[in-house]
């Protein structure tokens, strides 16, 4: 080994020197070579790529904003083509939909088209050689977060408040209003110190929040008891909601179909009729809501009765299956192709809040008919939907574990999430 005051000697450093500067020179050479012989090294792709990205703002077509590219009409005609028939596109949507237009260089044609209108899903356009353009729809993977929020009913709290002071998005909030207004009358039912929890997805792309998923569990202290509900995939690829047993928690009826509204008038056997003065059954309960409030179906059905008649003013009775019925009145008009015979799905607007017939004011007067006797909605059981199999309520008990371990924990660190 040479000692350090020969190293230092000024022949040794000039000779070192020289050496260095030789095999800097190849090292150069190399660098040249790796980097400029096509071929060489794969997925480098083309450095000098252009992509323009253009926002679709309120008077814009896919016309223009093509054309302002550089490309041809006949371009623009065979790409409006390719995505109507191939993705179903046919209109852009002002402040939503982006474009993002490909060129190898500033100078070249366009040679890509990516079309996002949404955060899960693109469109690429790509032209070939004999000028056609084809396209294909690629699905954005989403990073899937679990989150979960409790809160608890305070004095003169509604429970969108009490959820809203917790921290769940009014999104979600509503999603757990329809869900529990199956067992829940949020009327009557909501009493200060019950307590509620929500476990449910938010949906990320590249570390940002685009929006909020599915509600996986809710529980909830009712008055009749605690209400758990858990959200639950068949192996037939359908979902529903469950109890903790693997029983169906959505009930073919709501006993509110108007969402956060105020009962006035209950369901009695002697009531002082406010018009009329004098004492007779009320077959229903009433809600207060403004005119024209849409009116969804408390359950699928068809539409067996629509008219007008002097107590009920404009009716619309629907049959949802062989011992159901629900009638609701003094509607200020029907839904536009909602006629009898019409079958409807659960929610679907089937008319809009009024005053017509002997009312004093705009309400829904809503009445639940079960083998042809009237029933009291918010007391009245109601049969679920459908119960999980043998072999589909095995896997929801183990499934439902998973969610309950979830909620302990994150109830424990509420500042976490999880993937499951």
């Amino acid at each position: 080994m040479k000692k350090a005051k020969d190293i230092i000697n000024p022949n040794n450093l000039s000779k070192i020197v020289i050496a260095l500067a030789a095999v800097a020179v190849v090292l150069a050479v190399l660098v040249v070579v790796l980097f400029h012989t096509p071929g060489t090294i794969s997925g480098l792709g083309n450095r000098n790529e252009c992509k323009n990205v253009v926002m679709v703002t309120s008077g814009d077509t896919l016309s223009k904003l093509l054309i302002e590219q550089g490309l041809t009409h006949n371009d623009v005609d065979a790409i409006a083509r390719v995505l109507k028939s191939d993705a179903s596109i046919t209109t852009l949507r002002a402040n939503n939909d982006r474009i993002e237009f490909v060129r190898d260089d500033n100078d070249a044609p366009v040679s890509k088209i990516v079309i996002i209108p949404s955060p899960w899903r693109q469109v690429e356009l790509t032209c070939g050689d004999g000028g056609n353009w084809e396209s294909k729809t690629v699905d954005i993977e989403r990073d899937v977060r679990v989150v979960y929020k409790s809160g608890e009913i305070l004095d003169g709290d509604s429970f969108y408040l009490a959820g809203m002071r917790a921290g769940i998005p009014a999104g979600i909030l509503a999603d757990v209003y329809d869900l529990l207004a199956f067992e829940m009358d949020f009327e009557r039912d909501v009493r200060a110190g019950q307590k509620f929890s929500v476990l449910y997805e938010e949906n990320f792309s590249s570390g940002q929040k685009i929006d909020n998923g599915r509600v996986l569990a809710v529980q909830f202290q009712a008055l009749r008891g605690d209400v758990k509900m858990y959200r639950f995939r068949k192996s037939d690829g359908t979902s529903g909601y469950y109890d903790e047993d693997g029983n169906g928690a959505i009930k073919s009826l709501k006993r509110t179909p108007i969402n956060n509204a105020k009962i006035t008038s209950s369901f009695s056997g002697r009531r002082k009729h406010p018009v009329l003065g004098f004492t007779r059954a009320h077959k229903g309960v009433d809600f207060r809501a403004s005119t024209g409030t849409p009116i969804p179906a408390a359950g699928a059905g068809r539409v067996v009765a629509r008219g007008y008649n002097r107590g009920h003013g404009n009716f619309i009775k629907l049959r949802h299956n062989g011992s159901y019925e629900t009638l609701y009145a003094h509607m200020s008009r029907f839904a536009k192709g909602v006629v009898v015979g019409t079958a409807v799905r659960q929610g679907q607007t089937v008319g809009y809040v009024g005053s017509t017939g002997l009312s004093t004011g705009p309400h829904l007067h809503y009445e639940i008919i079960k083998n042809g006797k009237h029933v009291n909605p918010m007391t009245v059981k109601l049969p679920a939907i459908s119960n999980l199999d043998s072999a589909n309520k095995k896997k929801f008990l183990e499934y439902r574990k998973t969610l309950d371990a979830a909620m302990e924990r994150l109830g424990n660190n509420p500042n976490l999430y999880i993937q499951l």
